[in-house]
């Protein structure tokens, strides 16, 4: 086999790793959540972050998949630890309106996610875009509020979490750029999981342990009660890390036009097989809705990447 066929190889099974990672993680957090009884969002989110732990110091630490970048101050430490909160913030939010909501309107809210990006670059750094690159935003929003009103499984809180877990995504990003900015401070995204996971444990666990305490009792009986039940929360966990790893090496591996394109169609690809898998009604006004969001994020990549 050639070496150009042997990285086109490589690049697939990188992009059929990520894919599976992050839909998988997806319809486990849905199964889990949903149909298992499993109600504990919090305990989920810290389970996936104690394995993002564990897992993060073996690849980086032993197995040197990436090199190891040290924190250099106090300062780079709390700012760090600030991003932290914020993403145990998102993946909570999005844990929780997992129980309320369908995969496939859960993936359809998310897709906002550049929308969010945009006002709050716009109201920390005050970085403007080309108005046409804004007004691609239009369908984005114009397509989530027409998926929800043709959303069968509708529930306002679910919607309300949602929305709050992926606008506390996109300030997590901005945020990032403004704290670690500098070169000295700069970390790729597996050194930043490997400092942020840890800080994620301590800020999870007190809050699992009040918001949630009979979560070890009634998991313990669940896994009596459902035979994989405890490998499920297992693989759900290292497949959290998975996501995070494949999303990394598929960012260095390939273009930024071919990731923005791939991660569009993650989002449909995982849409129609949670409606396979979970058989939730759907109406021809809600993947209109879906369809418009997607398709306006399309425009909006395209317009900010010619009009930048």
């Amino acid at each position: 086999m050639s070496s150009s066929k042997k990285q086109a190889f490589f690049i697939a099974s990188l992009i059929i790793l990520w894919y599976s990672s992050n839909i998988g993680v997806l319809l486990l957090n849905k199964l889990l959540l949903s149909n298992y009884g499993f109600r504990f969002p919090i305990f989920l989110t810290l389970c996936h972050m104690s394995a993002c732990a564990v897992l993060s110091y073996l690849s980086i630490v032993f197995f040197k998949i990436v090199p190891l970048q040290v924190v250099k101050s106090t300062p780079q430490l709390l700012k760090i630890a600030t991003l932290s909160v914020v993403f145990c913030g998102s993946v909570v939010g999005g844990n929780i309106s997992l129980r309320y909501l369908p995969v496939s309107f859960n993936q359809a809210v998310g897709a906002t996610t550049p929308f969010f990006t945009a006002v709050f670059a716009y109201l920390m750094t005050f970085k403007r875009e080309a108005w046409v690159t804004y007004g691609a935003l239009v369908p984005v929003v114009v397509g989530v509020i027409i998926a929800s009103g043709g959303e069968p499984g509708f529930h306002l809180f679910g919607f309300i979490m949602c929305i709050s877990a992926t606008a506390a995504r996109a300030f997590k990003s901005v945020l990032q750029g403004i704290l670690l900015s500098s070169e000295g401070e700069k970390l790729n995204s597996m050194n930043l999981l490997l400092y942020m996971s840890p800080i994620a444990v301590l800020v999870l666990l007190p809050a699992a342990l009040i918001m949630e305490p009979n979560v070890l009792d009634v998991t313990l009986e669940l896994g009596r009660k459902h035979k994989y039940m405890l490998l499920l929360l297992l693989l759900n966990s290292t497949m959290a890390y998975s996501a995070n790893l494949t999303n990394f090496l598929v960012t260095k591996h390939t273009s930024p036009l071919t990731l923005q394109v791939l991660g569009n169609a993650k989002g449909a690809v995982a849409v129609v097989i949670s409606i396979f898998i979970f058989r939730n009604p759907v109406t021809f006004v809600g993947i209109a809705g879906y369809s418009m969001t997607v398709l306006g994020v399309v425009a909006y990549g395209e317009a900010k990447r010619r009009f930048r």
